[in-house]
């Protein structure tokens, strides 16, 4: 059964919350990749990283004229010892994109982010600078 985010009038299909539920609990997967399809109105899971995959496998994914969202797992260790994960929604929007596509992923940003329960920050890029690994580092501190 798929969800059908608020604002946008986009399904979410169920293998959307599944991925995120497993990447959250089970820590099966490191990040995923969502993909909103203009003409069946769904969001997809486009791309999932396998536990062991980095950050920069997620942003090497990410497509150059194509927008994304994707929440990705990240795990440290405070300067106390202390092991932590923290999970961010990343909205991947290139310059190279379409104006049509960069609307179509802005407004449905909002009804995918209450489905995904957990997520801890936010960042919203354009080009890969925006989202670097020092930038997700800066945030979980």
């Amino acid at each position: 059964m798929a969800l059908k985010t608020a604002t946008s009038g986009m399904w979410m299909t169920d293998d959307c919350k599944r991925s995120f539920m497993e990447m959250k609990w089970k820590k099966v997967h490191r990040y995923v990749v969502y993909k909103l399809e203009e003409k069946s109105q769904k969001v997809t899971v486009d791309k999932v990283g396998a536990a062991g995959e980095s950050y920069d496998d997620l942003a090497a994914s990410l497509p150059q004229d194509d927008c994304r969202y994707a929440v990705f797992d990240f795990d440290y260790v405070t300067v106390d010892n202390c092991r932590m994960s923290k999970i961010f929604f990343i909205t991947w929007s290139p310059e190279a994109s379409r104006l049509r596509e960069k609307m179509m992923y802005a407004t449905s940003k909002s009804g995918l982010r209450r489905v995904l329960d957990g997520v801890h920050y936010e960042l919203q890029a354009t080009d890969p600078t925006e989202m670097g690994f020092d930038k997700i580092q800066d945030r979980a501190k």
